[in-house]
């Protein structure tokens, strides 16, 4: 096919593209020229579409793009690629989150997303492919060893692509983002695993006299994440109030240890019960104590869970040693962060409110404690029905009595 374009043509319209080959049908191919708004003292922009079609069709679709223009919806035409995409897209949030989530961004957009659609156009990228690919991740999606993706990681992955495709909206690069039409996998949701107070009375008893002995107290009782635990400071704790300030984090990435802003992005106060307090004094002076060892080797950064030498205990470390310590505390299969599950948990058994519970955890609404939390609920209903059913029953026992 000869495809020329009418550069003679003087007015917008639908102009044939290419010229009819002898002895066949026109091919119904078009180009779509319109005229922009001209901007003051101005050249004039005009804006050219191939179109295949019907000239009715050719005609339609030009009125659209008419209709786009004028209600700021119009998508400049592009030949970029998702793969260069996700790449501009990479660099644009780098600044934007934790290093750590940008690690994981980077992963999954590298390994998945860009080998499943890196040479499809952007603009031309639809649900029914993103469909296909979960599915294949699903069956053999393992980068290492034979397998496939949880229906967990598949989601994750739909969200990484959704986050990525809602920028490219906002940047106008897209007229919608289909991955609102894509359907990803539903993975199941294992109950929580949170120790009750016996449990938690055993592992102390196991930690005792160790240097997991602090650490865990405070996660049991006040709930922080581990992360936030290793960034406490003791300038953070005011033992006259007896309040724990949460003002930062440590992450560990590949580039190494430092700190970053809690995962709510904002700081939190936490009241303090006199035995966190007590066992807070305790280890500053166990800590006072290395301080003494190490001299001027020790630093000093204020840090309230520290290596010995004052240095940030790095989060995988503190994990591993908790994992040695339940084998001996023969406590089943726990996490260090169901000490986090244990604490909310024994919080709501003792009746106390599910905002106070979600504001010392730091979630951004109740609603996230009392979904992570369900599965206490039917014991406070049991209860809450009890105390109500008690308070009716002392009601009508002291009208009957005045009778």
């Amino acid at each position: 096919m000869n495809d020329t374009t009418p550069k003679r043509a003087r007015s917008p319209g639908c102009y044939p593209r290419g010229k009819k080959p002898p002895g066949k049908k026109p091919q119904n191919k078009w180009w779509l020229v319109i005229d922009e708004p001209r901007e003051s003292g101005g050249r004039r922009k005009r804006r050219w579409h191939k179109f295949a079609g019907t000239k009715r069709q050719a005609e339609a679709k030009r009125a659209k793009l008419l209709a786009a223009i004028e209600d700021g919806s119009y998508v400049e035409p592009s030949r970029e690629t998702v793969g260069a995409y996700l790449e501009r897209w990479l660099m644009h949030i780098e600044s934007h989150v934790a290093k750590k989530t940008f690690e994981r961004y980077a992963q999954i957009a590298r390994t998945h997303l860009a080998p499943a659609f890196g040479s499809k156009k952007l603009s031309k990228l639809n649900a029914p492919e993103i469909d296909g690919a979960y599915a294949r991740w699903q069956n053999q999606g393992r980068v290492r060893g034979v397998g496939g993706l949880s229906a967990r990681s598949v989601l994750h992955h739909h969200r990484v692509l959704h986050k990525a495709l809602a920028q490219a909206l906002k940047w106008k690069l897209v007229t919608r983002n289909v991955a609102d039409a894509a359907e990803p996998p539903s993975p199941t949701r294992h109950e929580i695993r949170a120790l009750n107070e016996t449990e938690a009375a055993q592992l102390l008893h196991f930690a005792d006299g160790t240097r997991l002995a602090a650490p865990i107290y405070v996660l049991l009782t006040t709930g922080v994440r581990r992360g936030e635990l290793l960034g406490l400071k003791w300038s953070d704790v005011d033992f006259d109030a007896a309040m724990l300030s949460v003002r930062r984090s440590v992450e560990q990435t590949k580039a190494g240890v430092g700190f970053k802003l809690p995962k709510s992005g904002n700081a939190r106060a936490i009241e303090l019960a006199k035995g966190t307090l007590n066992v807070l004094r305790k280890h500053r002076a166990t800590q006072n104590a290395d301080r003494l060892l190490f001299g001027a080797h020790y630093k000093n950064d204020d840090l309230i869970f520290a290596r010995e030498d004052g240095t940030i205990w790095k989060p995988d470390t503190l994990s591993k040693a908790f994992e040695e310590l339940v084998k001996r505390a023969n406590i089943g299969h726990v996490r260090l962060h169901d000490l986090r599950h244990a604490c909310a948990s024994l919080l709501l058994k003792s009746g106390v409110h599910a905002k106070i519970v979600s504001e010392r955890l730091g979630h951004s609404t109740v609603g996230i404690t009392l979904d992570l939390y369900s599965h206490v609920l039917p014991g406070l209903q049991q209860a809450a029905a009890d105390k109500l059913d008690h308070l009716l029953d002392n009601a009508i026992s002291v009208g009957a009595l005045g009778k």
